[in-house]
């Protein structure tokens, strides 16, 4: 496999915090000010429409303006000499669940756990019965690598339960653990990753830390590009400002760290959580994100970075989206229920509500209420106020530097913030609210054969079958070999 994977020099990122990022922020939000004020007095609305609008035009200024001064309070936890002393004292265990992954990115992943400047103390891989590979090179490369860095590991192939099964019978192989680091199967650590996202847990009340996940293949075509943008932005503004206060609400996929009671107390209910009666099979981070709120404090650290494979197909990226929605309306009913009002995620979660609930209310007003009861006609100059505010807010995706990437691609790439704008305002909004109706939909919801992102730029394919002899695949315990059986005619 190795001589036909391109190959792909190691990856490395880290936060750059910048003066001129900061008040380039500051000037376009400005700029996004003025541009709203002129489009009013430019208008020919009078002042009962003008009025009309004072309210609303308020509340979205305070929250915006509260929203940006959360995420400037972030900051990263330093490493120390004591401190890192301290900290390798933790058992760190990674656990990696395995499912129709490409196998170039998985080794790409694996190799990323060797070339850490803190090793994890164990690796725990769950091949959760994948049809499309049985990674015979990847494991046989694996288990004789790990044990020369000094990584302990075991790789079990069960059959398929889903990604929270196929971690459970990694932690229970994993009882030594001081800490669990969860990812996916095509995540790539950066050098420093596991010794930055360990660094927050100095604080006793440090539950879970969230790291920054940004795309491997951000140059694959303009959706991977705008996906990237739009993700890294997004990470780096609300889940920053959440982390300001101690409460992350979510906890990306591709790194994220708990301190392993968090995850071994509430195995049960993780592996059996229902909604309405149906089984859910997705949100499994945020869930365990909310174990980690009831305990303590919910962080991100901006300087633990991770590569993972974004999206090239809009297909994809629409069953990605269509899923965290239904996970996010889930999940925001168990905070409503479970979370303490003393929670400062609390509270936050109903900004967050209030905020959506605020923009829609502005985008009807502004496009059917006031043209068609009012008569007027919203400033074309308007339309300049939410670019202005994308572009201030993405500047914070240039204060990521990347060791495969010049930094003028990356200026090129936030200079595609209108297309990511038009696409939330759009068909992503569409998705939510269709995902919030659905939500009682809790199935996974994704393609089940072969990955659909791959290393070397083409997707693994599902195997083609005759139609006239159609096979089942199963997953034999004993052999862990994939079994092709072929159903009974009627």
């Amino acid at each position: 496999m190795s001589g036909t994977r391109r190959r792909i020099p190691v990856l490395a990122a880290r936060q750059h915090r910048s003066g001129t990022v900061l008040t380039g922020i500051f000037v376009l939000g400005l700029a996004a000010a003025w541009a709203a004020n002129h489009a009013v007095a430019a208008s020919d609305w009078d002042a009962h429409a003008t009025s009309r609008l004072t309210v609303v035009w308020l509340a979205l200024f305070f929250v915006f303006m509260a929203q940006t001064f959360m995420y400037h309070f972030e900051r990263p936890r330093r490493l120390t000499p004591r401190l890192s002393r301290q900290l390798d004292e933790l058992h760190v265990s990674i656990l990696v669940p395995v499912y129709n992954e490409d196998p170039g990115y998985l080794k790409l992943g694996l190799e990323s756990f060797l070339r850490q400047t803190r090793l994890p103390d164990s690796v725990h891989i769950v091949d959760d019965g994948s049809t499309s590979s049985d990674y015979a090179d990847v494991r046989g490369w694996w288990e004789q690598a790990a044990p020369v860095a000094g990584v302990a590991t075991t790789w079990q192939r069960v059959p398929n339960g889903g990604k929270r099964h196929a971690q459970a019978h990694a932690v229970q192989v994993s009882s030594d653990a001081d800490i669990y680091i969860t990812c996916d199967s095509d995540s790539c650590f950066a050098p420093n990753a596991v010794a930055e996202t360990l660094a927050p847990f100095a604080r006793p009340r440090v539950q879970s830390v969230a790291g920054i996940v940004i795309a491997t293949n951000n140059r694959a075509n303009l959706l991977a590009r705008v996906t990237d943008l739009w993700f890294t932005t997004t990470q780096l503004v609300d889940r920053s400002g959440q982390s300001a206060v101690g409460a992350v609400m979510v906890n990306s996929g591709p790194l994220a760290a708990y301190r392993a009671g968090v995850v071994r107390d509430n195995l049960g209910s993780y592996l059996n959580e229902t909604f309405m009666g149906r089984p859910v099979m997705f949100s499994d981070d945020s869930l365990l994100t909310l174990y980690a709120q009831q305990r303590g404090l919910t962080v991100q650290q901006p300087s633990a970075v991770v590569f993972t494979a974004m999206p090239e197909k809009w297909s994809h990226f629409s069953r990605m989206y269509l899923r965290w929605m239904r996970g996010s309306t889930i999940r925001s009913v168990w905070r409503m229920r479970y979370l303490s009002l003393a929670r400062p995620a609390f509270w936050l979660h109903l900004l967050r509500w209030f905020q959506m609930f605020l923009v829609q209310m502005v985008t009807v007003w502004l496009l059917l209420v006031e043209p068609i009861a009012y008569r007027n006609l919203p400033p074309a100059s308007m339309l300049w106020v939410p670019f202005l505010i994308g572009w201030a807010q993405g500047l914070r995706y240039l204060g990521i530097i990347r060791s495969d990437e010049r930094i003028r691609s990356r200026a090129l790439t936030w200079l595609l913030m209108p297309l990511a704008i038009i696409l939330a305002w759009t068909a992503l909004r569409w998705l939510r609210w269709y995902g919030i109706i659905t939500c009682a939909r809790t199935g996974w919801g994704t393609r089940q054969n072969g990955a659909e992102v791959s290393l070397t730029g083409a997707a693994t394919s599902k195997p083609a079958v005759s139609a006239m002899a159609p096979v089942a695949k199963m997953l034999d315990p004993y052999s862990e070999r994939t079994l092709e059986i072929a159903p009974p005619r009627r």
